[in-house]
């Protein structure tokens, strides 16, 4: 990697052509493939904005799904490699695109070093050879993918029957990027678990290692925890599969989906997966061989460094933060996402959105019941698709209208799956609960649990395609799911300022008292534990697993106590820990204390 960062993907569209516009400089980023509709108005636009042949892919195509993504995979392809070479061919030039690519490296790449003391000697045969040096050193960055594993619908034919099993969402996706001309790419399995899905890995050959010992397409699989990380790593295993990389992320302090853990903070579980970071390669060992065995194939090409790589994101704000990561818990590298959606260079985004989250607080952002798949969702009160919904409701008329059926998940009053953001689905639901025989109360409750549900799947889009002039505004209520951490960025950056920010070039571009990450993610678990008490139905599993978070949130609030007397790295707020723990924990044991008498009245 020629950085220590990389960008995760960011809801359906805002990373969508983020490798066109980053992957020439060397920075790593990922698309979204969830939406396939998408991704081919995308291919429309840049395929006219380069010249480039394009033909389009009709939606009754029988794999049209898969075939919409190889053609936009290749067309990103061709446009970065066009673009880097470009690049790579340019003269060293003060202010032009080829040196603008080694100022952006970090300190820590050998690269940036050579290249400054290149620009130090007079122009000669000594300045010449490290010129040719360092252009023959150029690599674009990866142009990586991502499925959410969960999002696996199976779609109708023409006669209402399911097809067969390879075309389901998950899969059509996976067979998209196997079959696209991508090398040195990574997918990031996401949100789960999906066995059949992984099977269906096998069945692809670049994402085995070729003979000299390459692997075309990585596997990077994104955790939670260790025992996530074992689990996944043991099932690809005995397919011959290797995980390139393990990606942790925050359970709550990150954008999009949430998925919360059982109390235990992400400073805990980078503890526990630094401790057995070897495991994650050793225990592996015997099964991959023993399926190269299989297929006959030569397992030299498996004597080459096997060790996958380990980052994190999730709520990253300054260079300290960044540096107690990799330095502290010997991560590879970083993630950063929402702080990049407030660059322009960097990221998919109409103005009007972007204005918002400049102007977003905390109270602006919340963790909201917003996503159909009933995963907690990072939300903006106010965004165009928070809005639309509340009118809707207002009017009488919850619900939006479901134009890609993307999350149709429920079968409740159907024979085939709805989505539960529909107009459909929550007319239906309408009906049901005020015919319920209970008080006006509960049907309230019950009506605003309904109608919270938002049409995510297609109006994540809608900023994108409004920021290319595909769609209007005022058509297209536009969807965002950032992180709580954008709360802290208040205004437009170069992608020199927030890179150089990244690597503590600068003077921070977020305030001294912005509290630590770790605070900030005690903040969220406790604001989350607090709402799942209140919520609380009566569910005694349920009880017994949030009493457990509680204990858990304990220790992991016990050891970022030890954090905070560690001495800081440079723009880190370590004494901004302590004061969060101080603040939370009441809160939390006040909490555990309701729902103990909860769970007595219920029993």
């Amino acid at each position: 990697m020629m950085h220590t960062f990389h960008i995760p993907v960011m809801g359906t569209c805002y990373t969508a052509d983020t490798p066109i516009r980053l992957a020439p400089f060397g920075i790593n980023s990922v698309i979204s493939l969830v939406d396939d509709l998408l991704l081919e108005r995308l291919r429309s636009y840049y395929a006219k904005e380069y010249q480039l042949p394009y033909e389009p892919i009709p939606h009754n195509d029988e794999d049209g799904r898969a075939h919409r993504i190889t053609a936009y995979l290749n067309l990103v392809n061709t446009i970065v490699r066009n673009k880097f070479e470009k690049i790579q061919k340019l003269p060293f030039a003060k202010k032009n695109e080829k040196d603008r690519y080694f100022a952006l490296l970090p300190e820590s790449n050998p690269l940036r070093a050579r290249y400054f003391e290149m620009l130090s000697l007079p122009n000669g045969a000594e300045r010449k050879a490290i010129e040719e040096e360092l252009t023959l050193a150029m690599k674009p960055g990866s142009i990586d993918v991502n499925i959410m594993v969960k999002l696996d619908r199976m779609p109708l034919n023409a006669a209402g029957e399911p097809y067969p099993e390879e075309f389901s969402d998950a899969k059509a996706a996976l067979r998209g990027y196997a079959l696209s001309d991508l090398e040195d790419s990574g997918i990031v399995f996401s949100a789960g678990i999906n066995q059949s899905l992984y099977n269906y890995v096998s069945k692809f050959r670049d994402f085995y290692r070729d003979t000299s010992g390459e692997i075309k397409k990585k596997i990077i699989v994104k955790i939670s925890d260790f025992r996530s990380a074992l689990i996944q790593g043991k099932f690809l295993a005995r397919k011959g599969l290797e995980v390139s990389e393990y990606r942790i992320e925050s359970g709550l302090n990150c954008g999009g989906h949430a998925f919360a853990s059982q109390g235990q903070l992400l400073p805990t579980l980078l503890r526990e997966i630094q401790e057995k970071r070897d495991s994650l390669v050793d225990q592996f060992n015997a099964s991959i061989e023993k399926y190269y065995n299989l297929m006959g194939w030569d397992c030299c090409c498996l004597l080459k460094e096997r060790k996958p790589r380990l980052t994190v994101q999730g709520g990253i704000g300054t260079s300290g933060e960044d540096r107690r990561l990799r330095e502290s818990y010997g991560m590879d590298g970083t993630g950063w996402g929402s702080p990049f959606l407030l660059v322009r260079e960097a990221s998919l985004l109409d103005d009007d959105t972007r204005k918002q989250l400049m102007e977003s607080t905390e109270n602006e952002l919340f963790l909201s019941h917003a996503s159909p798949l009933g995963v907690p969702f990072n939300n903006m009160h106010t965004c165009g698709s928070e809005v639309a919904r509340l009118k809707n409701v207002a009017a009488g008329k919850p619900g939006m209208p479901c134009f890609k059926g993307f999350l149709q998940n429920n079968t409740e009053f159907t024979e085939h799956p709805i989505c539960p953001a529909s107009h459909q689905y929550q007319k239906l639901k309408t009906e049901q609960i005020k015919s319920m025989d209970i008080s006006e109360k509960e049907k309230a409750t019950m009506l605003e649990r309904v109608y919270e549900r938002a049409c995510i799947c297609h109006q994540l889009g809608n900023a994108g395609l409004i920021a290319l002039g595909l769609v209007q505004a005022d058509k297209a209520p536009q969807a965002v799911c950032p992180g709580p951490n954008i709360a802290y960025f208040n205004r437009e950056y170069s992608l020199e300022e927030m890179i150089d920010h990244i690597y503590g070039r600068s003077a921070s571009l977020v305030s001294k008292d912005r509290p630590h990450m770790f605070a900030q993610e005690m903040r969220i678990y406790t604001n989350w534990y607090k709402e799942e008490v209140e919520r609380f139905d009566g569910n005694s599993d349920y009880g017994k697993w949030l009493d457990t978070a509680a204990v858990n949130l304990y220790e992991s609030m016990d050891y970022c106590l030890k954090i905070a007397e560690e001495k800081p790295y440079p723009d880190e707020n370590l004494a901004s820990i302590t004061t969060a723990v101080n603040t939370y924990r009441p809160q939390i044991e006040a909490a555990r204390a309701e729902l103990s008498m909860k769970s007595v009245a219920v029993a």
